[in-house]
């Protein structure tokens, strides 16, 4: 029996199936890759590129970036606003540009976020050998530069042949649909395999749906879970990540309507409750609130949602105090559902936590302890409008003064970017966050030059949508290409660059732990060979502006608020600039990070810390 087929390169053939690929939840079908991002050169621009240009804007979208590692934090932006369930391709050249596909690699598979990677390679035939920016392996001659991305990658293939695309094709739209094994999949494609032709046959490009399913808790599991809950004195919820991916926003609020349990939430998770609702006690760990790290510490009951307990969150092992602890984890993944010896709830988080609501009918916690965290809640709101509060309109802004100056101008359905430095704790502990996807903190890599490159992302998959990502100088100075990007795409973002002349963040830590913020300042060379001497010379400002951004510079706090509010009002990318006074305003961290401190030392600095980590060493356990 003859079958159909369609001769095409094998680069050709595969924007075609990409074009085709669908994910449907709930009923709802969405383009699983929905435009691709590219840096050409040899190693694609003759396969991939030509195959592009032929496709067209309609079939398959395409996205000029800057730097490659770039290109993967927007695509990461833009899945995340998503849901996971639209996502993007990002194709480069062999060598440094694939390469540099690592880091952002990296930060998609740790925060469970697809992305489809598509980097040139070697000659399958070998008849160029070596070509240029090969690596040369003495004896493993199939390895090339993209071999790196296999550790950081869900699913790695390369194709070495054409009829190699099909299967390889079809796993990896697998991976990134599924919600517990999305992450980074890498397709490595020889440059001389992606333009060789091939009759395919005509169903590889016919529409494919794949279903992102919603698994139901298993009913002993569920069971279990409802024991524990209606056994616990003084229960806690964690809200991570999940409950985002899984759109479970309302399912947890009614959860806590019916039961009274409070909810606290990692970064990922934070927005999963708005901060107004009176369950919610903000965030918890290291970069936590009061509140919620005294409830972590005398919960008897742990009821994890979708978070996979990072340090931050678990304080180093040392937050979950209470003799008596036990933990329930509802997680779609059980790797994370086992998690602390808990009780697992493999599941979907809308699908668990609509079970557990029904199951628990008519169980709520004691009064008096819904009345404790309340008053809890409600001493920690001072503590947020204190350091928001500017006494003096006219003086130069602290930090949190300029996170409270935002707080003032944004509405419900902005979205506030941010990756690395300072300003995560700052935000996880004082940001009031009014909407599920507002608050849109990259914690799992931490990564810095994440925020400009995804608010693109998050531009792309919610137009119209003011988006602002927050940076400092050193996050600034690592990755500010993106903005060619969203001047050259019309995008609005807006970008708070804050200026504090350097690592502020690691700097505290630094003097923290007795290495007395040695290299972390943004200043000349003093006589003793440090970094201590006059501020540099460098204007961030003016460099935004030779990228094309509208700039607006703050001095004092009322600027600020006028700069900011304008920004928001413009509809060009625009940079709002301030530097901040340096003086500490953010609330002390409430629970403990370990960062190991020497245990020998001839300076007394070292010394001290070594003390200060030996006894919080002892506070340090192993749930089992």
């Amino acid at each position: 029996m003859s079958r159909s087929t369609l001769r095409l390169t094998v680069a050709q053939a595969l924007v075609r199936f990409l074009s085709a690929q669908y994910t449907e939840r709930d009923g709802v079908r969405h383009r699983l890759i929905a435009g691709t991002w590219g840096i050409f050169g040899h190693g694609n621009v003759a396969g991939l590129g030509q195959a592009l240009l032929e496709a067209g804007e309609q079939t398959m979208p395409f996205h000029q970036g800057r730097n490659e590692q770039a290109m993967v934090h927007a695509a990461v932006g833009y899945a995340r606003q998503l849901d996971r369930l639209s996502a993007q391709a990002v194709t480069t050249s062999i060598g440094p540009g694939a390469t540099n596909l690592v880091t952002g690699a990296a930060l998609a598979t740790i925060n469970r976020l697809p992305v489809l990677l598509l980097p040139g390679d070697y000659f399958a035939t070998r008849t160029a050998d070596p070509l240029l920016q090969q690596l040369e392996h003495p004896v493993e001659a199939d390895l090339s530069v993209n071999d790196t991305l296999r550790p950081v990658s869900r699913y790695f293939d390369r194709i070495h042949r054409p009829e190699a695309l099909v299967p390889a094709a079809l796993n990896a739209m697998r991976v990134l649909a599924d919600p517990v094994d999305t992450g980074a999949v890498t397709l490595a494609l020889p440059q001389d395999v992606q333009a060789e032709a091939y009759d395919w046959p005509e169903e590889f490009f016919a529409d494919r749906v794949w279903h992102v399913r919603r698994p139901a808790p298993e009913p002993a599991e569920l069971a279990a879970a409802v024991e524990a809950v209606r056994g616990a004195r003084r229960p806690l919820l964690v809200a991570g990540g999940g409950v985002h991916h899984s759109r479970a926003e309302q399912a947890l609020k009614e959860f806590a309507d019916a039961t009274g349990i409070p909810v606290a939430s990692t970064q990922a998770g934070k927005g999963s409750l708005r901060y107004d609702h009176p369950a919610d006690v903000g965030g918890i760990g290291h970069t936590g609130t009061a509140v919620a790290d005294d409830l972590a510490r005398t919960a008897d009951l742990v009821i994890g949602v979708g978070t996979r307990y990072s340090d931050f969150t678990t304080a180093s092992a040392t937050l979950f105090q209470a003799p008596d602890v036990r933990f329930v984890n509802l997680n779609v993944a059980a790797f994370d559902a086992h998690k602390l010896s808990a009780r697992p709830l493999v599941a979907d988080a809308r699908a668990g936590l609509t079970a557990l609501t029904e199951a628990l009918a008519g169980h709520r916690v004691d009064a008096a302890y819904e009345a404790q965290y309340r008053e809890g809640k409600e001493r920690w709101e001072a503590v947020v409008d204190a350091a928001y509060r500017a006494p003096d309109e006219h003086a130069v802004p602290t930090q949190t003064q300029v996170v409270g100056a935002l707080d003032a101008v944004v509405g419900d359905e902005d979205v506030v970017i941010n990756a690395a430095g300072s300003l995560p704790g700052d935000l996880h502990k004082l940001w009031r966050a009014r909407s599920p996807r507002q608050y849109h903190l990259e914690y799992g890599y931490s990564c810095m030059g994440y925020e400009i490159p995804a608010g693109i992302g998050v531009q792309q998959a919610a137009p119209g949508t003011p988006v602002w990502s927050l940076v400092g100088d050193g996050t600034y100075l690592m990755m500010p290409t993106e903005i060619v990007t969203a001047v050259q795409e019309g995008l609005p973002v807006n970008l708070v660059l804050i200026q504090n002349h350097g690592y502020a963040s690691i700097g505290g830590l630094s003097e923290s732990v007795g290495a007395e913020r040695f290299g972390t300042a943004y200043r000349y060379r003093s006589p003793d060979g440090t970094f201590t001497g006059d501020p540099l010379p460098v204007d961030l400002a003016a460099n935004a502006a030779s990228l094309g951004m509208d700039v607006l510079r703050a001095k004092t706090v009322r600027e600020l608020r006028e700069a900011l509010a304008t920004a928001r009002a413009s509809d060009r990318p625009t940079c709002v600039y301030v530097e901040t006074d340096p003086a500490p305003t953010a609330p002390v961290a409430e629970a403990w990070w370990d960062v190991p401190v020497a245990e020998v030392s001839a300076r007394e600095a070292a010394t001290a810390a070594r003390a200060a980590y030996d006894e919080h060493l002892a506070d340090r356990r192993r749930h089992l």
